[in-house]
């Protein structure tokens, strides 16, 4: 365990993530970790900094956890997944005392309520509406092949649905024909339906402190749902400058004062720039992971230095590389999906496990041998991680992957 500097500010890390504690475990600042009492036990056990909450329950002491953490002599709130990011603005409008902080919480947990904002901001953003029902998704995916020209006979265009508040592909349903939409189930709506865009889709992860970029990692998706690394090859890099600019043009339309955020975008051939969403708290993909194996700085302490109001200009100037030349290689990960229906073992293929690149994986023996249908873009069954030294070989074996069974 690390010394902890008492001028320094404590942190409450909300939600639970073995990775972030073991960083602040090593960082030098003091930190608490506020989770579900399931996790009482393990914390008392390693001498984790512990507080129980419920994030599930909404209620009249919902307060009482912010007064809490108040009293307790926290400064700042980190939020670890997508369901505890309104809990942190609201504990942070506490802390800090600015009752702006929840709202703006509540602009990155509502995807409509996003693309407004966005839109306001003077940020391009495709067409989007609300569902509430089918007939809503019959209107929007008609009207948006009206509005394209399309002739009886032409392929339609496809839209996008996706749930308000889940994180990354939960939710998200890519349809395609008129009949597609009879197999939404009820359960999924209320939802936000997007129109397609056509471009180069990427993230970014990007460290924001005092109101300006310390930090900005382009994140190069192969595939959208199985693969990822970083940093990006040269040809997206090379939007570097104009990627930088949409994100200036985010911090000012959400007035994002610090943080940590993971906005997702799509450029065309000749530039052009479209929003497609942002969240406000780690990425999934182990993104963070793949960031400290490629440049070495471990992006969990990152994201508790941008928050904590006692931070200094020195520190969070020498903590972070040159994005890019700061880089030791390239770390890229595939997130495996059964392609047969029915599985006995795993069986990582000999390809794989010789390939220069391959790091580690985290695949386990299957727990049924039935594989259940992928509902939307699904969930993958255990990450599979790379490291080399170019990024085009990096991109090309992810691809690869896709072709390869890892269960039989």
């Amino acid at each position: 365990m690390s010394e902890k500097d008492p001028d320094k500010g404590y942190i409450a890390l909300l939600g639970w993530s073995l990775g972030a504690i073991e960083a602040a475990e090593r960082f030098d600042r003091r930190y608490i970790v506020v989770a579900p009492e399931w996790a009482e036990d393990y914390c008392k056990q390693h001498d984790i900094p512990y507080m129980a909450w419920n994030f599930e329950r909404l209620n009249d002491r919902s307060l009482e956890i912010a007064e809490k953490l108040r009293d307790e002599g926290v400064d700042a709130a980190v939020p670890l997944f997508e369901e505890v990011v309104e809990w942190a603005g609201a504990i942070n409008a506490v802390l800090m005392g600015n009752p702006r902080l929840h709202g703006q919480a509540v602009l990155f947990r509502d995807k409509a309520l996003m693309k407004r904002r966005a839109q306001l901001g003077g940020i391009r953003v495709g067409i989007f509406e609300e569902a509430h029902e089918k007939d809503d998704v019959y209107r929007f995916f008609k009207r948006v092949n009206q509005t394209l020209l399309k002739l009886d006979g032409d392929v339609d265009d496809p839209i996008h649905l996706k749930a308000f508040d889940k994180a990354g592909c939960l939710g998200h349903r890519m349809i395609r024909t008129a009949e597609e939409i009879e197999q939404i189930p009820e359960a999924e709506y209320p939802l936000l339906m997007e129109s397609h865009l056509d471009g180069w889709e990427f993230a970014v992860e990007a460290w924001i402190w005092n109101g300006e970029i310390q930090f900005l990692n382009i994140s190069e998706y192969v595939t959208l749902g199985y693969s990822v690394f970083v940093p990006a090859t040269p040809e997206l890099e090379s939007w570097r400058a104009l990627i930088t600019k949409q994100i200036e043009l985010l911090i000012e339309a959400f007035d994002i004062k610090f943080g940590q955020i993971h906005p997702e975008y799509f450029v065309t051939s000749d530039g052009t720039m479209y929003f497609g969403e942002v969240a406000y708290r780690p990425p999934g993909f182990k993104a963070f992971e793949l960031i400290e194996r490629a440049y070495g700085f471990n992006a969990y302490q990152a994201s508790m230095l941008v928050f904590d109001p006692k931070t200094t200009e020195d520190e969070v100037r020498n903590f972070f590389p040159e994005p890019v030349t700061g880089a030791k290689g390239y770390a890229g990960c595939f997130g495996v999906y059964p392609r047969k229906r029915v599985v006995s073992k795993l069986a990582i293929p000999e390809e794989v496990e010789e390939h220069e690149y391959f790091d580690f994986h985290e695949l386990t023996e299957p727990l049924q041998e039935t594989v259940t249908k992928r509902n939307a873009f699904g969930t993958h069954w255990g990450l599979i991680f790379y490291f080399g030294d170019n990024a085009h070989r990096m991109r090309d074996w992810l691809k690869r992957n896709e072709e390869l069974d890892f269960y039989l």
